[in-house]
């Protein structure tokens, strides 16, 4: 690269790290580590996706595509910079420490490698040998020759290089497979984006003695492309109103053309009067507590003028009754830029699930500052042995996820 380039590339990544430094001031979030500002600082985010402009491979919140299916859907991507940093805080890499990553761009390894120094290793695995054998030449050209590049399925892991202190997933996983818990290390930590009934979070575990997994208090909201192999796990959405307006992670059979006639019905509004704060994990709250739960998901133009306008979030939780009929979470401004929570409510049995959807945000209003508790057992636990104040149980092939709220 030209001595400008060069320079140009320096320049943008400084400016990268202190735009993430303001944002985060701004939006009132916990500021990264000193140890991984350093490394953002150091490491060149664009020599691994040498296909994007400066603009795009310093964007703190854009995640480049790397791999593209022939339906256009993005396959592979490098995460945005604010989730990386993130995830490294929540990974908590000190020197010395054994790394399995899962999902390689290279970067991300790049930044682990310099966090463990060089008395720790780091293995990154990908089932895609394109994605591997580019995440191999710009670990390589860029000084990370150290870095293992593994390419096979990451359900399994890589036996050969554990126990790992620390894993670190990068592909939204529907389920946690035996075998990264197998091949943690006693006191290990596994940082994994999650979908918990329809809401994702990206999750630092730490392996309890017995060989659980106990969250850390600082899960956030994060968006991932998804598990490939033997872990996949296909989401599929039902049509309400053609593109526009679509009904997930439904656990029910669904009336669509009552639930697309009570939406463009007459609504009733039922506004308790609970700020709208915490909007993630209210979501998260939502999904444990409501017994017929799912998301809708809502085009731009459609909340503006639709049949389902000024709902609280996209996509948004809502409450399913029987007829069609349907709450959804909305919000309204109460001045000075606060805003309240409220339901809509539509269809013939509407009310019902409104005043179901009422309670659980009363209750929530009082339990807002504290974050879920989230514990993962093998499957097959009985639920005698599964802790007593359990809201909810997410069994899974593989694992049975415990939502409680301490």
């Amino acid at each position: 690269m030209p001595a400008t380039s060069t320079a140009n590339a320096d320049q943008a990544r400084q400016d990268m790290v202190d735009t993430l430094l303001r944002l985060q001031t701004e939006w009132n979030m916990t500021p990264i580590s000193a140890r991984v500002e350093e490394v953002l600082r150091k490491v060149p985010r664009h020599a691994f996706v040498p296909e994007a402009s400066l603009a795009e491979a310093y964007e703190t919140d854009y995640a480049v595509p790397i791999r593209r299916a022939e339906d256009g859907l993005i396959t592979s991507s490098m995460s945005a910079v604010r989730v990386q940093a993130m995830m490294l805080d929540q990974a908590g890499l000190e020197p010395g420490m054994r790394v399995l990553e899962i999902g390689s761009g290279g970067y991300n390894a790049a930044l682990a490698s310099e966090l463990v120094g060089p008395a720790g290793e780091v293995t990154t695995v990908d089932i895609d040998a394109d994605v591997t054998g580019r995440a191999r030449r710009y670990l390589d050209a860029t000084g990370y020759g150290n870095v293992r590049v593994v390419t096979r399925d990451a359900e399994f892991g890589v036996a050969e290089f554990a126990p790992y202190d620390r894993i670190i997933v990068t592909v939204r996983a529907w389920d946690l497979p035996p075998a990264w818990t197998a091949q943690l290390a006693g006191g290990g930590r596994l940082v994994a984006p999650m979908r918990l009934r329809g809401v994702s979070r990206t999750v630092a575990f730490d392996l309890a003695d017995d060989g659980h997994l106990v969250s850390r208090p600082d899960h956030h909201l994060t968006v991932f492309v998804p598990m490939q192999g033997a872990g996949a796990h296909e989401e599929r959405g039902i049509a309400v109103q053609g593109e526009d307006i679509a009904l997930y992670d439904v656990e029910e059979s669904v009336d669509v053309a009552a639930l697309r006639a009570a939406l463009h019905g007459p609504r009733a509004e039922f506004w308790p009067g609970v700020e709208f704060v915490y909007p993630d994990r209210m979501h998260l709250w939502t999904a444990a507590h409501a017994d017929r739960h799912a998301t809708l998901h809502i085009s731009g133009d459609v909340v503006e003028h639709g049949p389902a306008g000024r709902v609280a979030q996209r996509p948004t939780p809502v409450v399913l009754a029987d007829g069609g009929s349907v709450a959804v979470r909305a919000k309204r401004a109460t001045g000075g830029g606060r805003f309240e929570t409220g339901v809509f409510a539509y269809g013939p049995h509407g009310r019902e699930a409104a005043e179901h959807y009422v309670d659980i945000l009363r209750a929530w209003a009082k339990r807002k500052d504290t974050m879920a508790r989230i514990e993962v057992w093998p499957s097959g636990t009985p639920d005698a042995d599964l802790p007593e104040d359990r809201v909810r149980v997410l069994d899974k092939p593989h694992t049975r996820t415990v939502l409680s709220w301490p």
